[in-house]
This record gives structure tokens, C-alpha cells and sequence, in this order.
């Protein structure tokens, strides 16, 4: 039986071995690293070095047309796709030709590895042409590879195995794909056509299974269903509803301001299960003095912020939400880094017309600055919700090997465990100092007492708490071995305080560091 062009392709890529390693092994970590910043120099240097009089191999003209943008041969080509050959590459839209003995990439195929809770894989993802290759502003119906968004959010994706998941706004298809890992079966919504085609050439080409595709706006093609886990990374940039200004499908979603992210919040619980968790990257506008500085969060932490949580307070259906803010923008330059996105560059008449319109827009609505980051709701199985958390980490985040997502899922069960325990309940058991945790104390030269005593996270969030000689000589007894309760009576006796009132400062803040992972409750 004669292989499908796409069976044929992935027997090629594999049979290169277009793997990221062995590419990056091609030009170097330098070069790579270049590559990354955009600058393809160092990298057609180091592969022109290396191939030399001998000619290139098919992995060095895979990686040459479609990660540098440079032309091939027929015969090269020929050499690279033994299987699909290439009348078979022009016919699936991979390379096209200007006429002669010369091909181009038609479209962007590079290698992608991850590493996720079940292990590491390598995968291979079709979008279009970015700026680099395309040398101009892109298209607005562009559909995005990889990128620093996507990465993001597929780190912070909760693994736990499930059976029907959504992926609203797909594009490349790769959360869908991600996904398909943990789950039984994938929907993939997108109001982009060719959205669903590349998504679905990228299924078919890694050879996952139960993936379907829907084409529509946000939730009206999955109306009236229920999921357990939604993921999205949806078109939340916020750009001026003004003539001339180019709405981008992959990230523009068409309304005012945030009010896209403001629909998915406040609607997101019809379509979970009981139980179902959705997960989503988001914008949100601070607006006249709301600036977004500070360590506060919810009430009196920023205009941002104070938004976010009407839209939780008007859900359709209450769901528990843990909302983390990563950073916030100026509206210049967030103006900035959105136009340099769709491919206008800087110093043109085009690039300043746009800016105005975008601060135009800022100032008519009176936004001074954007904040980013992480949504994630939950529908409760039952009764009420017991989590509200609106909270900033702006700094540098733990390891997290596996992704974010793993930390994020233990947060999640270590929060419904002891908000189903009372206080004494919960003192009851004993706990152990999680392996990634350690501490310090700092002393002013000569003085017998620490000044200021930390725990530090080196995983999650990479959380920093800094406690008093209670707290920390409680954590520092937790072993495993003793109770709460009783680590306290002892503290109670030793530092000459009430057992009462100690016991009422202390289990708060350790009902707090079994949810942030620093203590781990010992069965």
C-alpha cells in the first residue's frame, strides 16, 4: 500500500533526524542562540563550514530551507524527501519555486522537543513564513509556529489524565497536541480555516490520534458541552479598533480593549464538567491610577487586578480562579511590542502611524499600562468555591523540568486537602520539608540573631517566605515524625508563649506552605 504524502514526510523528517538536538548540533549553541534572536548569520556560516565540498546532507538542507530561508536544489531536496519526493513536497504547500533549479520554503517546518510528566518527545510543527523569512509585515491571516506564548502556556498545562479537552483558539494546533497526552479525546476550535488545516496536517504528521477539529469563534461550536480541562491561548491582545490597523487572527480577537478575556472569564464555567479546570494566558487593562506595582493582590492591588475580579465575581457559573500576573507593560510599550510583532519594523512611517493609533486608543479609554498572565478556573464538583487568588510574581519563576503545570496540579489538590480539614484536624498530621526547599538567615556582623530568616522554593513559583523564629523552627521540626500540634505544644514551652495563641499564628501560615509545595503532608 502506497503512504500517505503526510506518512511520507514525517518518514523522511524522521529518517534526517530533523530533531532540535541534531540541528542545534549542526551550527553550534551560539549560532542557535543567534537564530533565536532572529539573526541567521552565524548559523549559515557555521553550516556552510561544515558542509563544505562534500555537499550537504538531507538533514543540512532541511535545516538550511526551512530554519535559514535559503534556496535548494532540486536534486538536494531530492536527497532529503526520498519518500515524498519533491513533486510531493510542492504538492502538500512545504516548497514552492520562482522557476529554475531553485526551491523555497513555502512554509515554516522545524523541529520541537518537550519535556512533559510523561517524559520527553520530539515532534515536528507546520505554520507560515515568519518575518525573517517573509522580509515584511505579516499577513492577518497568518497562522503562528511555536513561540514564547505557546511555550508558556503547554508548561503550565495540568497533566492529570481526563477524557474530553478543549482547545479554544488552536491555530497551530499545538496545545491540542500537547493535550492529546493526558486526554481520551481533543476538540480544537478556530475561526481561521487555514488555522484548522495546518493544526490538522500537524496531528496527522506526529501521528496523534483523537484530535477533532471545529471551525467558529470561541465557544459557539462546542455550545452546550462540557469539558474537564479547556486550555487556550486566546487572541487576548488588546489593539485599536481603527481603520488602517491590522487585526491579526492568531491574536487579535476583535472586541474593544480586554473585553475578549473579560467573555472567556465570565462564560469559561459553563462549558466544565464538575471538577474541570480551565487554563488560559491573558491581558488586562490598568486604567487611570491603577498601575499595577506592589505585592498586593485583589482588593486595593491595582485597577487591573480589581477588574480581573469583577469578571470573576459576574462568571456565569462561580468557579474557584487562581489569577498570577507575570508582568506589566507601559501602554508605549506595549504599543511596541505588538506592532514589532506583526512585522513592522521601527523608524517607518507605517510603524509610527500605528503607534499613534494605538496610544490614541490607550488615551481615549485612559490605560496606562497592560498587565500579562496566567488564568486558571475551576468549576467546584460540588457546593461553593473555595479558592480566590490573585496574586503578582513578576520575578524569575523555580525549575520546573516537567513544566510548570505538574506544580500547579499538586497546588491545586494540596489546597482542596486541607480546606476540607479544621484547624485541629489539620495540625493532626505531620508534614515534611519538600526537597527543593532550603533556608537562610542573614545576621548584621556581630550579632547573635539572624536579622532576617528565608525559605527559599528552588521548583513552582519559586516562592521566597520569610518567617519569624516560630516559623521557621516549627518548619525546621517537621520531619515527618511529629504533628503540627505537637511541634507547636513544644515551641509553646520553649519560647515561654502561649500554646493557644501560637497555635492560631502558626497553622495559617503552614496551611499556606502545604499549598505552595514547601510542606508535604507524610501519610
Amino acid at each position: 500500500m502506497t503512504a500517505s504524502p503526510i506518512a511520507a514526510l514525517r518518514s523522511d523528517l524522521a529518517a534526517a533526524d530533523f530533531t532540535v538536538a541534531r540541528v542545534t548540533a549542526l551550527w553550534g549553541a551560539e549560532a542557535a542562540d543567534a537564530l533565536h534572536r532572529g539573526q541567521r548569520i552565524p548559523a549559515l556560516r557555521a553550516l556552510d563550514a561544515r558542509t563544505g565540498a562534500s555537499g550537504p546532507t538531507p538533514l543540512a538542507t532541511l535545516a538550511a530551507v526551512f530554519l535559514l530561508g535559503r534556496p535548494a536544489t532540486g536534486n538536494d531536496l531530492a536527497e532529503a524527501f526520498p519518500a515524498l519526493g519533491v513533486d510531493g513536497a510542492v504538492a502538500l504547500g512545504l516548497i514552492s519555486s520562482t522557476g529554475g533549479d531553485r526551491f523555497f520554503a513555502a512554509v515554516d517546518l522545524r523541529p520541537y522537543s518537550f519535556v512533559d510528566a510523561h517524559g520527553p518527545a520530539d515532534w515536528w510543527i507546520v505554520s507560515d513564513l515568519g518575518e525573517l523569512s517573509l522580509g515584511h509585515a505579516l499577513p492577518v491571516d497568518h497562522v503562528l509556529g511555536v513561540g514564547g506564548a505557546s511555550t508558556t502556556l503547554s508548561g503550565l498545562m495540568l497533566q492529570n489524565p481526563v477524557d474530553r479537552v478543549l482547545d479554544l483558539g488552536t491555530g497551530c494546533g499545538i496545545q491540542a497536541m500537547h493535550a492529546s497526552r493526558h486526554a481520551n479525546h481533543v476538540v480544537a476550535t478556530d475561526i481561521s480555516q487555514r488555522a484548522i488545516d495546518l493544526a490538522a496536517l500537524n496531528v496527522e504528521l506526529n501521528g496523534i490520534e483523537g484530535v477533532e477539529f471545529r471551525l467558529g469563534s470561541l465557544f459557539e461550536p462546542v455550545e452546550g458541552e462540557t469539558f474537564d480541562h479547556i486550555v487556550s491561548n486566546p487572541p487576548f491582545v488588546i489593539t485599536p479598533r481603527a481603520d488602517g490597523v491590522p487585526e491579526y487572527e492568531y491574536r487579535d480577537g476583535g472586541m474593544v480593549g480586554d473585553a475578549l478575556v473579560q467573555a472567556v472569564i465570565s462564560t469559561a464555567g459553563e462549558y466544565l464538567a464538575p471538577g474541570g479546570v480551565a487554563q488560559l494566558l491573558a491581558n488586562w487593562e490598568y486604567r487611570g491610577d491603577g498601575a499595577g506595582e506592589g505585592d498586593g493582590a485583589g482588593e486595593g492591588a491595582g485597577d487591573g487586578f480589581a477588574r480581573v475580579d469583577g469578571w470573576l465575581d459576574a462568571s456565569t457559573v462561580p468557579v474557584d480562579a487562581w489569577v498570577v500576573e507575570r508582568d506589566v507593560e507601559d501602554a508605549a510599550r506595549y504599543a511596541e511590542t505588538w506592532i514589532r510583532d506583526g512585522g513592522t519594523r521601527q523608524g517607518t512611517d507605517a510603524f509610527d502611524r500605528l503607534m499613534s493609533a494605538w496610544l490614541d486608543d490607550f488615551e481615549r479609554r485612559d490605560v496606562r499600562s497592560v498587565g500579562f498572565g496566567y488564568v486558571l478556573l475551576r468549576r467546584p464538583i460540588t457546593g461553593e468555591p473555595t479558592l480566590r487568588r490573585l496574586e503578582r510574581r513578576h520575578g524569575a519563576l523555580g525549575s520546573n523540568e516537567a513544566g510548570l503545570g505538574v506544580h500547579l496540579g499538586d497546588s491545586l489538590a494540596a489546597h482542596d486537602w486541607q480546606a476540607a480539614l479544621d484547624d485541629a484536624a489539620f495540625a493532626s498530621h505531620c508534614y515534611a520539608v519538600a526537597g527543593d526547599v532550603t533556608e537562610e538567615r542573614h545576621f548584621w556582623p556581630g550579632d547573635d540573631a539572624p536579622t532576617a530568616m528565608l525559605l527559599r522554593q528552588g521548583g513552582g513559583f519559586g516562592r521566597t517566605v520569610q518567617g519569624d523564629t516560630g516559623l521557621i523552627a516549627l518548619v525546621g521540626a517537621c520531619d515527618g515524625e511529629l504533628s503540627v500540634a505537637a511541634i507547636v505544644a513544644a515551641l509553646a514551652q520553649l519560647l515561654e508563649v502561649d500554646e493557644s495563641a501560637l497555635f492560631a499564628e502558626l497553622v495559617p501560615a503552614v496551611r499556606a506552605l502545604v499549598v505552595d509545595g514547601f510542606l508535604v503532608p507524610v501519610e
